[in-house]
């Protein structure tokens, strides 16, 4: 596709600006900035604990990062389209990338639920440099490294202070 392909009415620059360009750093916030919380949770109290804390957490993130899109940039100004839009489409990302590996700690045993979680958020992180590869041009090597280091980093704050 090239930028003059229509995606509705917009180009394809434009969808990437007003819609996956805020839903993807939602996807990757709600993603990363709920595991620390999440694993500490699961490690200082189980898996019950885990599951709501990364509810709140998840619920949490995607109104603060719906706000943080919608109130930082009209539109106007560079082009992006609606705030509101946006804001809805950021904060439902974060939303979403929170709860999916937050789910699995309805598992009452914290081995199994841990190793479920795991996988989840390991989809979770392809999906993301996939949709970086696609839309954003990144290869999908350099992608993978870069999202798995970021929540490999995450993980381990959050081990830690789960074992602390």
């Amino acid at each position: 596709m090239t930028s003059e392909t229509l995606i509705g009415d917009l180009t394809e620059k434009e969808f990437v600006l007003r819609y996956v360009q805020p839903g993807l750093v939602g996807l990757i916030d709600g993603t990363l900035s709920t595991l620390a919380p999440i694993y500490a949770a699961a490690l200082l109290s189980g898996t019950h604990s885990a599951l709501f804390v990364g509810l709140a957490t998840a619920l949490g993130a995607g109104i603060s990062m719906g706000f943080s899109e919608a109130l930082s940039d009209t539109g106007e100004q560079t082009g992006r389209g609606s705030a509101i839009a946006r804001g809805v489409v950021t904060g439902g990302m974060t939303t979403l990338g929170g709860s999916l590996h937050t789910l699995p700690f309805i598992i009452h045993r914290l081995h199994p639920a841990l190793i479920v979680a795991s996988v989840v958020v390991a989809i979770e992180l392809i999906t993301i440099s996939l949709i970086r590869k696609r839309f954003l041009d990144v290869p999908l090597r350099i992608s993978l490294v870069q999202v798995a280091l970021g929540g490999a980093l995450i993980v381990a704050v959050g081990v830690a202070l789960g074992s602390a």
